[in-house]
């Protein structure tokens, strides 16, 4: 054994959100675990926790969906005093205007669905005529809409690498260790004959600089890398990093009340600032694609589809841009939990398909409850267990955005 070679209870691979998360859940529900974050790149210049917009809604389709969000939003109006160290309170800047989804006449049925669905599991959604929605939004060009759906209060934006940042330095004051470092190989006990077909163990992470790391639980929070980091390990993850560029506009033109709009063209905005942000589904969409803004996403067609829902931006002017990877698993776009089929200590928290940075403060809790207490004790989220992929299971959620 070498003498740089590392120990934990729990090792954990990615520092994004996902993994900052699970962190500070272990070490604040059991201050005596020895965790440690594995990270390639410390600096996070790549990290979708860093790239993200950061909203959170609880327009989902799904009742896990609508309670990680629920449940995130409590931590998110908490974040100031929780993730406070020594003293000193965290600012993440929440705002909760609403989703607005709006829905042309062929879609207005479903949207009608889905508030039913949402408001039996406590979201409160309210749904907007368009003659009401004229009204609250003036600004709107309602001509083509048959339908809006509005989480104001409980849907909305905040700073996403306020939050990751402020989770990493409060997990790190608990207890849990950061090491650059990427991760090579895995090395697994011998399985002994006989053995149950789900007894495969890691015994220790084999870093690209030549320790490792002998620990008795791990975690792949890799995010966009995480497909590669489980095929080191055997595994076949679905999880593919998908490009998506967000644009941010300027307009001379007041659009007051602006919450986040979902078009039914395939685009969304919201305010930012002084500013507003816009982004769409690229196409194709390709794996991989490397970390640049892909400009030409806003052309004509884009900005005229969005002048003509606002008909103030005619005016707009792209003043830059940035990209992020989502994690997007293309098995059926929702996050992937728990203990990976076949074997008795690696565990997946991965492919949340752009609902990671609202989603992972529930991800956090219960990956950190499976681990401790081997069973969900806060919320269950069993619907998202990574053994669905063995199993054909698919998690039918509605309203994927991007």
């Amino acid at each position: 054994m070498g003498i740089e070679d590392l120990h934990a209870d729990v090792a954990i691979v990615g520092a994004g959100i996902a993994g900052s998360s699970i962190a500070w859940w272990l070490t604040r529900l059991d201050p005596t675990l020895s965790v440690v974050l594995l990270e390639r790149d410390t600096g996070f210049g790549s990290s979708s926790s860093q790239l993200s917009a950061s909203s959170i809604r609880q327009q989902f389709t799904t009742p896990v969906n609508i309670q990680m969000s629920q449940f995130g939003l409590e931590f998110l109006r908490d974040a100031r005093s929780l993730l406070a160290v020594e003293g000193e309170e965290v600012e993440i800047g929440l705002t909760l205007p609403g989703y607005l989804f709006l829905a042309s006449p062929a879609w207005a049925e479903a949207l009608r669905a889905q508030n039913v669905i949402q408001r039996a599991h406590g979201a409160r959604i309210e749904l907007l005529e368009p003659d009401a929605l004229a009204a609250r939004f003036a600004w709107l060009n309602t001509a083509d809409l048959a339908l809006g759906a509005l989480g104001a209060g409980v849907e909305g934006w905040f700073d996403g690498p306020a939050l990751h940042s402020a989770m990493l330095r409060s997990a790190r004051a608990q207890g849990t260790r950061l090491v650059r470092a990427e991760v090579s190989a895995f090395e697994f006990a011998p399985t002994a004959p006989g053995a149950s077909p789900d007894s495969r163990r890691v015994t220790a992470l084999h870093l690209a600089d030549g320790r490792k790391v002998v620990c008795g639980q791990a975690v792949n929070a890799a995010g966009p890398w995480s497909r590669r980091l489980a095929a080191a390990a055997g595994i076949e993850l679905p999880v593919h990093a998908r490009r998506r560029t967000v644009f941010v506009l300027s307009c001379p033109t007041p659009v007051p009340g602006c919450p986040l709009v979902v078009d039914p063209a395939g685009f969304w905005f919201r305010p930012e600032g002084r500013h507003f942000i816009f982004g769409t589904t690229p196409n194709p969409d390709a794996d991989d694609l490397p970390l640049e803004p892909n400009l030409a996403e806003f052309d004509e067609a884009a900005w005229a589809a969005l002048a003509h829902r606002v008909p103030a931006f005619e005016s707009v002017r792209v003043e830059r841009a940035w990209a992020g990877y989502y994690e997007m698993n293309l098995f059926d776009h929702n996050a992937l939990l728990g203990l990976h089929p076949g074997f008795a200590n690696l565990w997946c928290a991965t492919g949340f398909s752009g609902h990671g940075v609202q989603q992972a403060p529930a991800a956090g809790r219960g990956i950190a409850e499976l681990l401790l207490y081997g069973g969900f004790r806060t919320l269950d989220l069993s619907p998202l267990s990574v053994g669905r992929l063995a199993e054909g299971r698919r998690v039918l959620e509605s309203n994927v955005i991007g």
